[in-house]
């Protein structure tokens, strides 16, 4: 450990695929960190492979929090995942050790930072109701209703955001309220005594692309379709926001049946290349990072970073 530190949080976040989780290993190794995962398909137990988890020896070298902390039956919300991430950042405090949230999903570490507009919970029958309405209605019926009892979030999806639109109508199903009226209210603003440094990986895109189909490749040889299979067969409800993960839909149809293997990792490739574009889009809007680096993380801009935190994140030298 280099120095002394105080408060201080270290937000590491990118695109998937832009080496997010190669860079926080090397942060905490030099750095005597704890990494606290913040995307939303890596905290299920069942998905290590198809969701490029670390890996056993990873997790040997350094600790690892909130990775594959829940099962896929479970759903995690962003107020869930805050909740757990800001008591696993006061632990690695107390412990005088550098807490690094790595993750690409821009809710999670949004609701960290900012805090959430204060919605209910809504309980698992509305939520399975919805969702089944949905599979059975299609996404522009779901949207019409939308467009019914909340037109100012209708206005703002298409009907082909069948996550989003779904959300809101279980918001207004479970408390009889607008979801954008709930998005109105004040956030509760970030944790007391915690001070965010934030870091962002944002690759060319071709390069960035590559990596993602060169990942997906990676992660069928690793043995993703297995993992899919298990979760068909033991008969995991579609519906569940796990099994929406980056190639389980066109992994599932494979295992149907329904598609050959070749047009599936194709159909999952594009998946990941067009997410990876949204994060890109969200980053670009809702972020203002205290350093960003323009390209894929690799030993050549490894010292530039760890000069940031040594200036940035720790108070003095032991």
């Amino acid at each position: 450990m280099e120095g002394k530190l105080d408060n201080s949080v270290l937000i590491v976040a990118g695109p998937t695929a832009s080496g997010k989780s190669a860079l926080t290993l090397a942060v905490a190794e030099a750095f005597d960190g704890v990494v606290i995962n913040a995307d939303s398909m890596q905290v299920y137990a069942e998905l290590r492979i198809l969701t490029a988890r670390p890996g056993p020896e990873d997790e040997a070298r350094v600790p690892h929090r909130l990775y594959g902390v829940l099962p896929v039956t479970e759903v995690c919300s962003a107020a869930r995942w805050r909740e757990m991430a800001i008591a696993e950042i006061s632990e690695v405090h107390r412990a005088g050790r550098l807490p690094i949230v790595c993750g690409g999903t821009g809710l999670y570490l949004r609701a960290l930072m900012q805090g959430l507009s204060p919605i209910p919970d809504v309980p698992d029958d509305i939520r399975r109701d919805v969702r089944a309405q949905q599979e059975r209605d299609g996404p522009g019926a779901q949207h019409d209703r939308l467009a019914e009892c909340d037109p100012e979030t209708a206005a703002r999806l298409a009907p082909g955001d069948r996550q989003r639109v779904a959300r809101a109508l279980e918001v207004f199903a479970a408390t009889g309220r607008p979801l954008s009226e709930w998005l109105a209210l004040p956030p509760q603003g970030p944790p007391p005594g915690m001070r965010f440094q934030t870091l962002l990986l944002t690759p060319p895109r071709e390069a960035l692309y590559a990596a993602c189909d060169a990942r997906l490749l990676a992660m069928v040889r690793a043995g993703a379709l297995e993992e899919v299979e298990a979760l068909r067969q033991e008969g995991v409800d579609p519906l569940l926001p796990a099994m929406r993960a980056l190639g389980m839909p066109a992994f599932l149809q494979h295992q149907a049946g329904e598609l050959g293997l070749e047009e599936a990792i194709d159909i999952a490739q594009l998946a990941t290349r067009r997410y990876a574009k949204r994060q890109m889009t969200w980053f670009r809007n809702q972020i203002i990072p205290n350093f960003t680096i323009n390209a894929q993380h690799s030993e050549k801009n490894q010292q530039e970073i760890f000069s940031f935190i040594r200036q940035n994140l720790l108070t003095g030298s032991n």
